[in-house]
């Protein structure tokens, strides 16, 4: 059955399929230590982390204070993609951090030039590859060169590098050609083409989970559940119906993209017109810590605000590195570190905001 998420159905087409009733749920402990003996981590969920009310009322004041400056960049890099597409675009978003931002483009898009996008959702997994079901059910229906992937942002870039690697291979097993750019709204690690920033601001979507997600887990490819022919798989947490903000964190910043249309009318010809071809230069900063801090893979480090708040959310966290003259614009960060026992460093020396480090585990070998 195609799941149905808690988002309006004209936003979002999601191309997954539903696997409520299956207990995939670990313990943040039982989780990691299979992971890091080398099983994909779509195999099994994490548990919903539940925040307490102090974190919401956090959550709430950073969307404020935030609101304006991520519309700005989502008409930004919205702009970008209506040029680079010729106004057509198909946005084909990555679900899950990537679905809340595909719709606050399609949601610019019909703010500035009154069009109707349509809008996938659907799945990539890191060592797995992107679902080639649902890229067949998106280039029957459209033209495989208005395809444009989304993202909410890059951290070192791996999923750019799983996205180019997929489609490679769909192009090689017979499928037709797809653009390899992605589009996002903050790029810190130089690795999409597309960006409303490249500096490591916060989406406040960032924050929680599935409640600012439409309800929808992160996706799921085990195969016990998903069998050849199948769209890769997603829970829908509808027992947390009464927690979910999704709507409200999307009402909030398309509520501000008015008064931020002149300065997007002003950046983006700038940010098109100039290089934007990706550097990677996240990915020496990664290298450098790994070998500083002795972690036995580059995969236990995790830059970009975005990213230290997935560590924080549903990894075993050994520290955070945090960039001093960010601290202040790192509120939730500071919260769920100090909640969860985990010691924050002060780094000066990087590109990021902040770097979450993850536990390595005896034996590990991921």
């Amino acid at each position: 059955m195609l799941l149905r998420s808690s988002y309006d159905p004209s936003e979002v087409t999601f191309l997954l399929t539903d696997v409520s009733s299956a207990r995939l749920e670990l313990s943040v402990s039982e989780r990691e230590a299979r992971i890091q003996a080398g099983r994909n981590y779509a195999e099994m969920l994490p548990v919903e982390y539940s925040p307490d009310e102090a974190y919401l009322q956090l959550f709430e004041a950073v969307l404020t204070d935030t609101a304006a400056e991520v519309a700005e960049h989502v008409g930004v890099v919205t702009e970008m993609a209506l040029q680079a597409r010729q106004g057509r675009p198909v946005l084909v978003s990555l679900a899950r951090a990537g679905t809340p931002v595909g719709i606050l483009m399609r949601r610019w898009a019909q703010h500035a030039h009154g069009a109707d996008l349509p809008h996938y959702s659907v799945s990539i997994v890191r060592g797995r590859g992107i679902d080639t079901v649902a890229l067949d059910h998106i280039v029957a229906r459209h033209d495989p060169r208005d395809v444009l992937f989304v993202d909410g942002w890059t951290g070192k870039g791996a999923i750019t590098t799983e996205l180019a690697g997929a489609l490679d291979a769909y192009e090689a097993a017979g499928g037709p050609v797809l653009p390899r750019d992605l589009a996002v709204v903050a790029d810190p690690g130089s690795a999409a083409t597309m960006f409303g920033t490249r500096e490591d601001v916060l989406i406040p979507s960032a924050c929680l989970n599935s409640t600012v997600c439409g309800l929808v887990s992160r996706t799921v490819l085990n195969d016990e559940l998903i069998k050849p022919g199948m769209f890769h798989g997603a829970k829908v947490y509808r027992e947390l119906a009464d927690q979910d903000r999704s709507a409200h964190f999307l009402d909030t910043i398309t509520r501000r993209f008015a008064e931020v249309t002149p300065a997007v009318a002003a950046r983006w010809p700038l940010e098109y017109a100039a290089d934007r071809t990706p550097t990677f230069a996240g990915r020496a900063v990664v290298l450098r810590l790994q070998a500083e801090f002795g972690l036995p893979n580059w995969h236990l480090v995790k830059p970009s605000v975005g990213e230290t708040t997935r560590v924080l959310l549903r990894r075993l966290p050994w520290q955070v590195l945090v960039r001093p003259d960010r601290r202040a614009a790192l509120r939730h960060v500071v919260l769920l570190a100090e909640a969860r026992g985990v010691p924050l460093v002060d780094y000066p020396d990087m590109p990021y905001s902040c770097v979450g480090l993850v536990q390595p585990l005896p034996g590990a070998d991921t």
